[in-house]
């Protein structure tokens, strides 16, 4: 199984010592780190992501209980994924047939709190634990050239890869999707990218951004 290098692991674990959220892409079980509840971590992670501390936590939820319901429903013979931001889902992987790639949905409709659903999931055979890796690989690879570029907030977007197909959500301003987009698409092992994105303005975008603190002078 490939494994990420040295160097890459350091660029994507960047944020951490920030205290910001780094998911790089989300498993049938959401790969999303925790939230800490109170003080400066909380608050970093808001601001970095854009959406509020509830929105955080029940997209959180949602992944949980619609990858739980799902596992029950349909099995092992399905590979499902389950990505929410801002209770919108995305659901990718495989599945046998039309049948099924329809209860899933209706399954992720049916869990609390979610807004809407994209339903990408393709009719096939399941994605063997290599194509997965290299899934995973290729987010981590699009994490760290969002991290890269200066112009960007990184932690504004999620990510998530299936058989090469870049998923990216958040809350950006149009400049922000054009230039993720332009990013993305350059990254090794990425076919394709798909932009489930709410565009905000860039006065919202300024509104967002924490004030800037001036040093107390002693």
């Amino acid at each position: 199984m490939n494994v990420l290098s040295t160097s890459l692991f350091q660029r994507l674990t960047r944020p951490l010592a920030l205290g910001l959220t780094l998911a790089v892409g989300a498993t049938t079980l959401t790969g999303c780190l925790p939230l800490v509840a109170g003080g400066a971590l909380m608050s970093g992670l808001v601001v970095a992501d854009r959406r509020t501390s509830g929105a955080q936590l029940e997209d959180q939820g949602i992944e949980l209980r619609a990858a739980a319901r799902l596992r029950e429903s349909l099995g092992e013979q399905v590979h499902i994924n389950v990505t929410s931001y801002n209770r919108q889902v995305i659901l990718t992987g495989e599945v046998p047939n039309a049948q099924d790639k329809a209860k899933a949905q209706d399954i992720a409709k049916g869990v609390d709190n979610v807004a809407s659903t994209l339903n990408e999931l393709a009719i096939m055979v399941n994605s063997t634990l290599t194509e997965r890796s290299n899934d995973l690989i290729t987010s981590g690879r699009i994490k760290a050239s969002l991290l890269d570029a200066k112009d960007l907030f990184a932690n504004a977007f999620k990510v998530t890869t299936e058989r090469g197909v870049a998923y990216i959500m958040g809350r950006v301003t149009a400049r922000e999707a054009k230039r993720a987009t332009e990013v993305i698409s350059s990254v090794p092992g990425v076919k394709k990218v798909v932009r489930v994105l709410e565009i905000i303005s860039e006065e919202e975008l300024a509104r967002l951004q924490p004030p800037v603190q001036t040093p107390s002078k002693n």
